[in-house]
This record gives C-alpha cells, structure tokens and sequence, in this order.
C-alpha cells in the first residue's frame, strides 16, 4: 500500500504530510521505508497530548474540550494541520483508541482517519478489533489506504 501512495504522489508531482496521535508515526514510518518516499514525504507530527494538536496542528481547543480527542473533526483538522504545517499537498491523520480502556468516552477499536487537500478536509470512521497493537497496525493500513485513495481521485487536481 505504502509503494502504490509514494508511487501515485510522486507520478502526480503531489507532496503528503502526517499528523498521527494513536500511530505514533507510523504512517510516517511505513511511507519514509518505501523507495522514493522522500520525493513525496514533506514530514509529520506526533500529536499524542492534546497541547500538541492544538499548539501545533491548529486544532481548536474548544473543539477538543467539546468533542475530545477522538473524533471526526479533530482527526480533519489534524490533518489540515499536518497539510498546512509541513507546507504539503496532502495531509493525512490517525486518532482512535487502541486500549485497553476506553478514552473520552469512545470504545476501544474507535478510529478517526483525516484527510486534507486544499480542496478542504475530511473523516473516516473505523471500529477495529484487536489487541493494542493489531489496532494501530490496523488503523495504520487505513491511513496509507484513505491517502492512496484521496492521491488517486481523479477530481484533485496533479
């Protein structure tokens, strides 16, 4: 998945950017592993503590204490943060909860993958299961995934 989204980006001359609170990175990771990432890869951000998304995502504070920190909206501006903050075509963010207790309400498996163009931002939700693991692993597939997809859509532009 990570070959065919560096291949697809790099094909169409588009940059990606991460934001990742449940994956740690490793959106990051799979993609920077993958032959020619660092023409598509502009970075990413390890947002795991709320102070981060909202210092430096952009993520609205008052969304966050509405909502917290699992959910579709915070996981788009995530990644319009990732996008604009690394200067990206494309952003692409994961937050969820992997276990084993639930956060802020939300179930263990519960997964928000964001995704972010110029054209404006969105979500994706997930309910995966699994050990903690299997889960980031799982929403990490999804990631690569939404970003391979939003890459290939014919109605953005190259």
């Amino acid at each position: 998945m990570s070959e065919l989204a560096v291949t697809e980006a790099i094909g169409r001359g588009m940059t990606a950017a991460t934001a990742e609170s449940l994956t740690a990175g490793m959106v990051a990771a799979v993609l920077a592993d993958t032959p020619g990432a660092s023409a598509m890869l502009q970075g990413g951000v390890v947002s795991y503590a709320n102070s981060v998304k909202t210092g430096v995502l952009g993520v609205p504070g008052e969304l966050l204490a509405a909502v917290g920190s699992v959910d579709g909206q915070v996981a788009a501006a995530m990644a319009d943060g990732a996008r604009r903050v690394c200067g990206a075509d494309i952003g692409v963010s994961t937050t969820g909860v992997a276990g084993p207790e639930p956060h802020d309400g939300k179930a263990v498996g519960t997964v928000f993958i964001g995704i972010a163009t110029t054209a404006g931002s969105t979500s994706y939700p997930y309910s995966f299961e699994g050990t903690r693991a299997e889960i980031r692993a799982l929403a990490c597939s999804a990631a690569l995934e939404r970003l391979l997809e939003a890459l290939s859509s014919e109605s953005y532009r190259a």
